[in-house]
């Protein structure tokens, strides 16, 4: 039998293949965030610090430092958000920190948003990205820079000018992991 007339025989009959998995079946809801949802935060983040570019931290963080950061933007009144699963397991989060520590900055954040790996390529990327907007207006907030790194971090780009992001900026060769140079895209949204 030729290779041609063998292909459509790979396929199963219809009545014998396994259901698609329903895109809808994927639930979450998104919600403040508390301290017990910190070691499953420090977790998400954890694992891009030992496995990509995305971040350029190094050494993994510590529960102390995080919730450091989570009583500071406590404190700020600004949005720090997880999305929750059914069964009570944080699937991502995203937050607002301030973009520089001078006063005069205190109307501009950078965000971050992280999903963790079983929860990629479902839209809770855009549905974090959305809620987070939000809130960071209702905060008060005016301007939210992204900091992106060139490489490896293709989709965060394409979700951020997807939300309105404009790039305002690149700085190349400014971090340096996994035994490679590494730069960064700067993006900007007013929140006008």
């Amino acid at each position: 039998m030729l290779e041609e007339e063998y292909a459509p025989r790979r396929r199963l009959p219809a009545r014998l293949r396994p259901p698609a998995p329903d895109p809808a079946a994927f639930e979450y809801d998104i919600r403040e965030a508390v301290v017990a949802d910190l070691p499953s935060v420090r977790a998400i983040y954890n694992h891009y610090v030992a496995n990509s570019v995305v971040t350029f931290d190094e050494v993994p963080l510590t529960l102390r430092a995080l919730r450091s950061k989570f009583a500071h933007l406590q404190k700020l009144g600004f949005p720090f958000i997880v999305a929750e699963s059914p069964s009570g397991e944080v699937l991502g989060y995203a937050y607002v920190y301030p973009w520089k520590e001078k006063a005069a900055y205190r109307f501009t954040v950078e965000n971050s948003i992280y999903l963790g790996p079983a929860a990629t390529g479902k839209g809770l990327g855009r549905a974090l990205m959305a809620e987070l907007i939000e809130r960071s207006k209702a905060a008060g907030i005016k301007e939210i820079v992204a900091v992106i790194a060139d490489k490896g971090a293709e989709g965060s780009i394409r979700l951020h000018e997807q939300f309105g992001f404009t790039e305002i900026g690149r700085m190349g060769r400014v971090g340096f992991k996994f035994e490679r140079w590494l730069g960064t895209v700067l993006m900007q949204k007013s929140l006008k």
